[in-house]
């Protein structure tokens, strides 16, 4: 999840602009805990999901 959709329940605003403390720590946190995949739309990880059924089928197919 990114961090430029969130508000913050403390002070109501954005997380991403990091008006409060609690704002920046929580931006903080997410920006560290960012990986490869966290910033994939969903739709995007369901065709990548698609695509490895599919070549596992296709493979297996062909008795590879």
């Amino acid at each position: 999840m990114t961090y430029d959709r969130l508000v913050c329940a403390n002070c109501a605003a954005p997380v991403s602009e990091g008006r409060c403390p609690v704002c920046r720590a929580s931006r903080e946190r997410l920006q560290q805990e960012n990986n490869f995949l966290s910033g994939l739309h969903p739709t995007a990880l369901i065709v990548l999901l698609a695509v490895l059924i599919a070549t596992v089928v296709l493979l297996a197919r062909q008795g590879v």
